[in-house]
């Protein structure tokens, strides 16, 4: 698989990851506050305190989406150094402890964001 393609790969694995991770967030906030509208729910990601851990992917999954936008073309470190940063959030470094604790109890409670970690972390040779 070409470097590209893998990085490709990388950034809809963490996207799917992100999708299900803001999912169950979303169902344990309604579960106290009651349900939430769509806007409403957008707030509480950009604003509060307790969504800021999910912020690490998106910027993540940014940073990948503007390397692909570039007009020419990607630089084979820049593919190497968003590889690496995947591979970091997989393995749960740089995070403070809130970030850590939080997303051991999305991958223990979604079989769905364990397989997507899973995949994430044989993807970038990780140890799954």
């Amino acid at each position: 698989m070409e470097k590209n393609e893998k990085l490709k790969e990388c950034r809809d694995l963490l996207l799917k990851l992100h999708k299900t991770m803001l999912d169950l967030e979303r169902e344990l906030y309604e579960g106290i506050h009651g349900q939430q509208s769509a806007g409403q729910f957008l707030n509480l990601l950009l604003e509060n305190d307790d969504f800021a851990w999910l912020r690490r992917f998106s910027l993540l999954i940014v940073e990948i989406d503007e390397l692909f936008d570039q007009k020419d073309g990607i630089a084979g470190e820049d593919i190497e150094a968003a590889q690496r940063k995947v591979g970091e959030l997989v393995r749960m470094e740089g995070g403070d402890d809130y970030f850590v604790d939080k997303y051991k109890y999305a991958l223990q409670h979604s079989v769905e964001a364990a397989s997507l970690q899973s995949e994430l972390k044989a993807l970038t040779g990780e140890v799954a």
